[in-house]
């Protein structure tokens, strides 16, 4: 064979490979242009967790973000604890990602202690002032803004909505988990509106699974005629448990989320989260744009819900109220 050809065929073999690398990588690796945003929870994937992403997803495409071609979004999951939380956002930061989004108190808090650069959208954290993640909702100040569902103050709110609700009620258990650094302000909360309302509180902890099983235990000695069980990722992923438990007791039950309500729970107040992870992407849209965390105010939950189970209310022979009845936003026959 002619030493020319030979070389100019192996030549043209590895231009041709090379052109097929090159093709594999473009379609395999995102354009140059994309940017790239971190995304952390502390619950694992479910129905209802899948529900506010697909809402944030959604959100960001109305902006014109699209997942796999101008955005890379780095989903990852974290268990409830702050060792946890603050690796998995120290992760985020070494992959070079433009905007962090955290779905809890406990991850926003890790968040900002991996870095005080990146930019950090809140979802649903409480009180993002009194847990020091801003110095002022109007005036964030560093690099954390976003939404807040303003939990203490709904908290409140559920016990005059529970009180109305329960007939003669004279004392509630409130099932909180003390790693949430949100928790003791709005049990503070409740605290002062059972006080008004001439109702006993006992204020039960949770932080695993089988502690959530302990803390129903001690209701069925203690006899409260109702109980609240407040926000949290660990209740949200219990919220099967939480649901079954409470029946198995004849519990009346106030939850945070209406989700726990179409799953047989009594009733439910609180700020829509779908809305919150909607509007998250707002704010990321923002971000990617050129704007600053401290020159965007923090937002307050501006959709409620108000969610009744009369097929729970009828197990419980409980007799709701028209007048509460007429107040809510959805009613489950």
């Amino acid at each position: 064979m002619d030493l020319a050809a030979a070389d100019r065929r192996a030549f043209l073999s590895g231009l041709a490979l090379s052109m097929l690398a090159a093709a594999l990588a473009a379609e395999a690796q995102p354009a140059g242009a994309a940017r790239r945003i971190g995304y952390i929870s502390n619950v694992q994937s479910s129905s209802l967790t899948e529900s506010w992403w697909e809402a944030f997803v959604a959100s960001l495409r109305e902006q014109g973000w699209v997942e796999h071609q101008n955005i890379i979004i780095e989903r990852r999951y974290t268990e409830l604890r702050k060792e946890a939380a603050l690796a998995v956002a120290e992760e985020l930061v070494r992959l070079r990602v433009d905007v962090i989004v955290v779905s809890s108190t406990l991850t926003a808090l890790a968040a900002r202690q991996a870095t005080t650069t990146v930019p950090i959208v809140l979802t649903v954290p409480a009180d993002p002032v009194a847990t020091g993640l801003v110095t002022s909702l109007a005036r964030p100040g560093g690099n954390v803004t976003g939404l807040s569902f303003v939990g203490t103050e709904l908290a409140g709110k559920q016990v005059e909505l529970l009180k109305e609700a329960v007939p003669g009620l004279a004392r509630v258990a409130v099932l909180a988990n003390p790693t949430n650094a949100s928790h003791p302000l709005r049990t503070k909360e409740i605290a002062e509106v059972a006080r008004a309302l001439k109702v006993k509180l006992d204020v039960l902890e949770a932080r695993t699974p089988g502690e959530i099983k302990a803390a129903f235990a001690t209701m069925a000695k203690r006899r409260p005629g109702a109980a609240i069980v407040l926000a949290d990722p660990l209740f949200v992923g219990e919220a099967g448990n939480l649901v079954r438990l409470a029946a198995e007791q004849e519990l009346p039950v106030m939850y945070g989320l209406r989700e726990a309500v179409v799953a047989g729970g009594l009733m439910a107040y609180g700020a829509s989260f779908t809305d919150l992870f909607r509007r998250a992407a707002i704010y990321v849209d923002k971000i990617l744009k050129g704007a600053k965390p401290a020159d965007l105010p923090v937002e307050q939950a501006s959709k409620f819900e108000l969610v009744i189970n009369l097929k729970t209310a009828k197990a419980l022979r409980l007799a709701i109220p028209q007048s509460l009845l007429v107040r809510a936003d959805e009613v489950i026959q």
